[in-house]
């Protein structure tokens, strides 16, 4: 049994934008209380934890990680009362809650910048990061390549330039001071004081700049961060700290410390190369990144994810296999969205049911805990003729009812339509059909549930002779699977290792039958066998 303070280790994810769940009060945009309505759905999946995205006030020039006021809800998602009784009503069903911790940059609009810029002399003005020139820090890259033509902006009012990694409207805040530091742990209580089980901290490789270097993954960046994880683990034990940082994974290793950094990290390399495997139909890429990942402390794990809010990032593939990925993956420039597609799973994987189900089937299986973007369980669209990255945060598709049984009113964005679109993917015709997408996510999640190999962060390959075959042992703590993946369309022929020639039992089918020397295996099949 798997270690109630280490429940991160082997949960399932499932990522909400609150806005685009479910809105309870006909205004057209999701809501607390609507996500609250919807918690039974989510148990009913299978979900441990829900990351809900940023619920702040914020005047949402990036959708809410421009944050007006730390301390608050804004009022279109509810009240501070509201989402404490949402905990409380996910707790009831064994579901965590996580919410985001931007900790690198608030909005413009936040009341610290505007002290700050308002008068060199204001004692927030040490709060950002001020410059006279705009030519330091000249080693840092730009995130927004599409937007942003440098990391400095120019403020008339003070007649000097602030610092920012994303949109100009997010101003850095200075971690070299003291006070940002403590007020950032203050916020952390605030939180957590409401019940919330932990963090999903933004973009913090960028937290200190420093010249000569490119300003990610500072020494100083850890100082700070093992400062809050001590932090927690004082006064909160038993809740989490997840890092997004989008870096190779032998970059992330040190955010995770000795144990005593962060809980979790997300994978970001392995994404990308999932999708290289199925349109090569060949495991390389994958199994070259799994290998470089380097082992973690016992009680970290990774996180892993298909898709999630932003575009799928591109960043951590050679600039060949990038241009590769926007020809096969992201044939109309629209699709494009800075080093990224802004594309959603289905309508990535031609809504090919075969190649969506492996692609989860690798998911749920790699080491790490697995993330699911809402929706994708049923296989929703996308809608890329809405700006940025809107078109993947379009709303939940509940049933075939006008706007998709998300609002009565008229929803704050376009729905999807066409062949993805609620009238033919939606949740209401999927939930009790014993062959929709929506009930074979449901049981890989609850066999992986029952399996604690899933919950080390150890892996081994197996040489199958056949390049089109992923195969790979999972094994911890006594229990051992193996899985075999046809990343092809065509059928396979896997060579068995003899020490792997014994009996199995067929997880999916509970079928027990002896692996021989071979196994033949369907088109973009997948077999979870425990031995």
């Amino acid at each position: 049994m798997i270690n109630q303070s280490l429940w991160y280790k082997n949960a399932v994810f499932y990522e909400i934008s609150v806005r685009a769940f479910k809105d309870s009060n006909g205004d057209g945009k999701g809501d607390l209380c609507g996500l609250t309505e919807k918690l039974d759905y989510l148990q009913t999946l299978g979900v441990d934890c829900v990351w809900i995205m940023p619920i702040y006030p914020s005047p949402l020039r990036d959708d809410g990680y421009d944050i007006a006021d730390y301390y608050s809800v804004d009022s279109a998602y509810g009240s501070l009362d509201q989402l404490k009784g949402m905990i409380e009503a996910a707790h009831q069903r064994g579901i965590r809650i996580i919410m985001d911790l931007v900790l690198n940059h608030t909005s413009d609009e936040h009341r610290w910048f505007q002290a700050s810029r308002s008068d060199r002399n204001s004692p927030y003005r040490d709060y950002y990061v001020w410059s006279d020139t705009d030519q330091k820090y000249k080693d840092t890259r730009i995130i927004f390549l599409d937007t942003e033509p440098s990391n400095w902006t120019w403020d008339e009012k003070t007649g000097q330039y602030y610092w920012h990694r994303f949109y100009a409207s997010q101003p850095d805040l200075n971690f070299d001071n003291p006070k940002v530091q403590e007020e950032m742990l203050n916020v952390a209580r605030f939180w957590l004081d409401l019940g919330i089980d932990g963090f999903r901290a933004d973009a913090v490789p960028y937290l200190i700049e420093r010249e000569g270097t490119n300003c990610e993954n500072l020494p100083e960046t850890h100082e700070y961060l093992k400062k809050l994880r001590a932090f927690m683990e004082e006064h909160y034990p038993g809740r989490i700290l997840l890092c997004e940082a989008n870096q190779y994974p032998e970059d992330v290793r040190p955010y995770f410390g000795d144990g005593d950094e962060f809980h979790m990290g997300f994978h970001f390399p392995i994404m990308p190369r999932i999708y290289m495997a199925l349109k090569k139909g060949r495991y390389e890429d994958m199994a070259e990144i799994m290998r470089r990942t380097p082992s973690i402390p016992e009680n970290c794990q990774w996180c892993t994810f298909l898709r999630n809010h932003d575009e799928l990032t591109l960043e951590m593939v050679t600039e060949e296999e990038r241009q590769w990925m926007w020809k096969e993956y992201a044939p109309e420039p629209r699709m494009k969205l800075n080093l990224g597609i802004r594309r959603r799973l289905a309508p990535l994987l031609d809504n090919d049911r075969r190649k969506i189900e492996i692609a989860n089937s690798i998911l749920f299986t790699l080491p790490g805990s697995p993330i699911i973007y809402y929706g994708d369980e049923i296989g929703m669209g996308d809608n890329i003729d809405l700006p940025d990255r809107n078109g993947v945060r379009t709303p939940m598709q509940w049933d075939d009812s006008p706007n998709a049984g998300f609002s009565t009113g008229k929803p704050f964005s376009e729905l999807v339509q066409g062949e993805l679109g609620y009238q033919n993917v939606n949740v209401a015709s999927q939930i009790n059909d014993p062959d929709s997408l929506f009930r074979a996510i449901k049981r890989m999640i609850s066999i992986r549930k029952t399996h604690t190999a899933f919950s080390g962060s150890s892996m081994e390959w197996i040489e199958t002779g056949n390049p089109a075959v992923s195969a790979y042992l999972r094994e911890h703590d006594g229990d051992a699977v193996v899985v075999f993946q046809n990343l092809s369309d065509a059928v396979q022929v896997a060579q068995i290792p003899a020490n792997f020639q014994k009996t199995v039992l067929d997880l999916f089918t509970d079928h027990s039958f002896s692996l021989g020397t071979s196994l033949e295996l369907r088109p973009y099949s997948y077999l979870w066998l425990q031995v």
